[in-house]
């Protein structure tokens, strides 16, 4: 008789787009033992662009979970492995009943689990109802086929089985010298026994293995010894401090020396006053319709550089070699600093909002943005970016240009200051404005321009929406 076998499969950590290589794992949503349902958010994982929430690519009970939270994994790595049908019986359970050996045809009747580079239909990257392909929010179907690792207790393909009368079958041949279990290597004596993602979570936090006491069977050292090493994510090491550069902060630095060797800069500085704006804002507020928005002068900033674009349209460029690539939209970019580094993500169509829509939008993004949630999506197309140091109490900056972009804006802190206003020297709010260009598309005079209008703006916004539009 042929009984239904337990189908156990392991989730690999899948490729999010963008040519992304790894993920860390921020969070476990899911416990072992834990019943799940298709597409269920299982875990959250940092990449270099966002977190984001992977879903389930199969129902079942989860079986094991191969990495803590704060492990750094490959792509293609398995994460998790669910049982699929947790209500049958284990593979290397005792058979329910004794009898003759299967024959082929009752074989074929066994239902046989996908390879990992198999798609089902409905799950994700695979056919969904409609013709449709199932995906991550934001992300294409994956092109590449995933390959299954051997696992240490597959036997080779000829070894037959052992004779039930056997009382000590000979060890299996392991077919690959790298284990996908979670049973440790027996212990050699003076040698580190570490499986290779924990010798890997050593190497990001400089811990030495051969220090360490393993608490893992037979010796073996395991992630909670490591972490265990370490008094917090930065380790001290003869009085210096290790810091590990992974995920939004090392892509963050990888696009700021590309663009600062690529890009030659030029950045130009303006002074104005905005006390003007600032009453403009105040009277905005007790608008009926605008008590529950968040007002801030970097709307107006925002609102000033979608105007000057209207009117320079190189400023919204970018450089693509043998020509210059002149955008008729603008998706803008606010500079957002997080507890996982500086994010840039960017508002679509920016250029087609009204002044309240711009205001919404400015405000779920960087809402998004500090609760970690920002997509890739949303932080890749960006045609011109302000960052905003005065929320620092600083006056302005020579800011990097994004990669692609061709300016950016910075817009430092207001401050009241004595200013000559119609000839008398009066306490109003003063700004300093920053603009840094890409000088293969914007030439000094392009650049004071485009600056120049900034500042008028911002100096009488009420007069220049009256006279720009």
């Amino acid at each position: 008789m042929v009984r239904a076998v337990s189908k156990v499969k392991e989730f690999p950590l899948p490729d999010l787009g963008e040519g992304l290589t790894e993920g860390e794992i921020l969070r476990w949503l899911v416990q072992v033992g834990d019943t799940i349902e298709l597409n269920q958010p299982i875990v959250e994982v940092e990449t270099a662009k966002a977190a984001v929430e992977i879903p389930a690519k199969w129902a079942g009970r989860v079986a094991t979970i191969f990495h803590p939270e704060g492990t750094t994994v490959e792509v293609g790595t398995p994460i998790i492995a669910i049982d699929t049908e947790p209500g049958a019986a284990p593979p290397d359970g005792p058979p329910e009943e004794s009898g003759p050996a299967p024959s082929a045809a009752s074989l074929a009747a066994v239902e046989v689990a996908p390879a990992e580079g198999m798609v089902e239909p409905g799950l994700i990257g695979g056919p969904a109802p409609g013709g449709r392909t199932a995906v991550l929010v934001g992300y294409g179907p994956k092109t590449a086929a995933a390959k299954r690792r051997p696992r240490l207790t597959d036997p080779p393909a000829t070894a037959p089985p052992p004779p039930p009368a056997a009382t000590a079958p000979a060890p299996p041949v392991p077919t690959t010298p790298v284990p996908t279990t979670p049973e440790p290597a027996p212990n050699g004596g003076a040698k580190v026994l570490a499986k290779p993602p924990v010798r890997k979570l050593a190497r990001d936090l400089g811990v030495d293995l051969a220090g360490l006491v393993g608490s893992g069977p037979e010796g073996s050292i395991t992630r909670d010894d490591v972490q265990a090493a370490t008094a917090s994510p930065a380790v001290a090491v003869g009085g210096e401090q290790r810091i590990p550069v992974k995920g939004v902060r090392k892509l963050t630095a990888e696009n700021m020396v590309t663009s600062a060797f690529t890009a030659p800069h030029v950045t130009v500085f303006l002074t104005v006053d905005v006390t003007r704006a600032v009453r403009a804002l105040e009277r905005l507020r007790t608008l009926p319709e605008w008590r529950e928005v968040r007002v801030s002068p970097l709307l107006l900033a925002a609102k000033a550089v979608l105007f000057a674009i209207k009117r320079h349209p190189l400023a919204n460029s970018s450089w693509a070699g043998s020509e210059i690539v002149v955008k008729d939209y603008v998706n803008l970019g606010v500079a957002a600093a997080t507890e996982r580094g500086l994010v840039v993500p960017n508002i679509k169509n920016a250029d087609r909002l009204s002044l309240r829509e711009l205001a919404d939008a400015m405000t779920a993004l960087v809402q998004t943005a500090k609760a970690g949630k920002t997509q890739p999506a949303d932080m890749s197309g960006g045609t011109f970016t302000i960052t905003n140091v005065g929320v620092f109490g600083v006056d302005t900056g020579t800011p990097i240009l994004p990669p692609g972009e061709a300016a950016i804006l910075c817009f430092g802190a207001i401050r009241e200051m004595p200013w000559v206003h119609k000839g008398k020297v009066k306490v109003r709010s003063v700004t300093t404005l920053g603009l840094s260009f890409d000088h293969r598309i914007i030439d000094g005079e392009l650049g004071a321009r485009f600056l120049r209008d900034l500042g008028n703006f911002l100096a009488d916004p009420e007069a220049a929406l009256l006279s720009w539009c």
